[in-house]
């Protein structure tokens, strides 16, 4: 190798940790912020609560560590994308010269180590010493905690790695696959990040089909409709109406210790009742532009981006048929700044970054839509540790599953790099193929169901047939014999 070429290599070898240091501590101070704004307040007085008070900070920075590698597995194949986009633009640019393949490889092995170290021990060990008291008859303390924290610890990943032991042996019969499992570093870890990807992947399966359809609902609760799909004056007049008459309850109400119960409810009622006023009032505040021009173009984008999505997959299910190229697979180097990922230029890479992140945000409404995980939506300020060590672990097994996830829908030609495409699954072409058509098929019943009924429910509107009075059938009880 030539001296400058040699140097040039060192010089991007020795530039990559301080841009990965600067960006992911970026990430970290974004998430920290996001954390305490849904984290619940405590108060710590006591000499018991600064015991509290410590591990709940232990806890938090180890859930703002495992969100900002969420943000950075979600930042990672459009980073990657945009930087191959750049270097083809500039490429003798001196301002680009940081953005190179070492960089990229760098970012891509990181984001896999981070996963795997907070899938596997961050994220344990900060719910298990949140729950941790010490055993019985140890002396109270964070070292007490930590030791009990640290036994459960390791009896769990014994359980874990006999699982895993068990089912390779069961799956595959050959010997030598077994004994690698002995190797906890280059095949355990890789294997049980490769089952948590492939949940993460069937995971965005089931969750982005539904968040593609809740999209339309959520950006109409969030912009101000037109007044011929809302009317605002009716709503308000019957919030003020409701307001009011709460309000009438609350101050005739007798002051009694036994009624403290029922006056506690109403007035959480009535602060519900006049927060809901103040957002009618807000929207109905809007300036005619954002009434009539916002939400329609806000839902055109919505229908466009949707529609895209479902074209790039069924496309995608055709070629798989066609070319083995098609096919997701890994590489250890990627060539930057020679081609071009899309056959549209730039603007196709472009568009494919504004897919992987719409699809990204579809999936997570989709995750909180959904009825088995409704329950872990965060509320603000008042989202205790527990449930916040949950999303953290939630979001973190959907965002490192969003490369892999795009590169079998073909939302992008972008190989995996690193150990993220070590994965045997991957390269399984019913797999493939089967994952593509249940998606195209889930998304499109998903779609039409939620376009039927909204068709249906705005006929009924139109026509005022949900102001006439529905039919109540009355039961009779059977009359019970002494």
């Amino acid at each position: 190798m030539p001296a400058r070429a040699r140097s040039r290599v060192q010089w991007e070898s020795a530039g990559t940790l301080p841009i990965c240091t600067l960006l992911f501590a970026s990430l970290y101070i974004l998430s920290h912020f996001v954390i305490t704004c849904f984290k619940k307040h405590a108060d710590f007085a006591t000499v018991e609560d600064d015991e509290d008070a410590a591990v709940d900070r232990i806890a938090l920075s180890m859930c703002t560590f495992t969100l900002a590698v969420s943000l950075g597995a979600v930042l990672l194949l459009p980073f990657s994308i945009l930087t191959n986009e750049v270097l083809l633009l500039f490429p003798h640019s001196y301002y680009v010269q940081w953005l190179n393949g070492s960089l990229i490889h760098g970012l891509w092995n990181l984001v896999f180590l981070f996963s795997n170290l907070s899938l596997v021990f961050l994220m344990p060990f900060a719910y298990f010493f949140t729950e941790a008291e010490g055993f019985a008859g140890s002396k109270k303390g964070i070292l007490a905690r930590v030791y009990e924290t640290f036994v459960v610890l390791l009896l769990l990943t014994l359980l874990v790695l006999g699982m895993v032991w068990v089912a390779s042996a069961i799956v595959d019969e050959d010997t030598g696959s077994r004994e690698s499992l002995y190797d906890l570093w280059e095949y355990y870890l890789p294997y049980l990040y490769s089952c948590i990807s492939l949940f993460g992947v069937l995971l965005l399966l089931l969750c982005t089909p539904v968040g593609l359809s809740r999209m339309f609902t959520v950006t109409g609760k969030l912009l101000v409709k037109p007044r011929l799909l809302e009317d605002l004056d009716e709503q308000l007049n019957c919030t003020r109406f409701e307001e009011a008459a709460l309000s009438h309850k609350i101050s005739a109400s007798p002051t009694s210790c036994w009624l403290n119960l029922s006056a506690a409810v109403l007035q959480e009622q009535f602060l519900a009742i006049q927060s809901r006023r103040l957002a009618l009032e807000l929207r109905r505040c809007a300036s005619p532009w954002q009434r009539n021009l916002g939400y329609p173009l806000a839902m055109l984008c919505l229908l466009a981006l949707t529609g895209i999505s479902v074209l790039v997959v069924c496309f995608h299910t055709l070629e798989l048929l066609l070319d083995d190229a098609a096919m997701p697979r890994g590489i250890q180097d990627a060539p930057l700044g020679q081609v071009s990922f899309s056959i549209f230029g730039s603007f196709g890479a472009a568009l494919q970054v504004v897919l992987i992140f719409y699809l990204m945000v579809s999936s997570v409404v989709g995750f909180y839509s959904s009825p088995l995980f409704m329950r872990l939506l965060p509320v603000r300020q008042d989202t205790p540790m527990t449930k916040i060590i949950g999303n953290c672990v939630s979001l973190l097994v959907l965002s490192s599953a969003l490369p892999i996830f795009s590169r079998m829908l073909g939302i992008t030609r972008f190989d995996l790099l690193g150990d993220f495409g070590r994965f045997n699954w991957l390269g399984n072409f019913y797999i493939v193929f089967l994952y593509n058509m249940l998606f195209a098929a889930l998304t499109t019943l998903c779609l039409v169901k939620k376009f039927t009924w909204a068709m249906r429910a705005e006929l009924i509107r139109a026509f005022g047939l949900h102001k006439l009075p529905l039919p109540v059938t009355r039961t009779r009880q059977p009359s019970k014999l002494c």
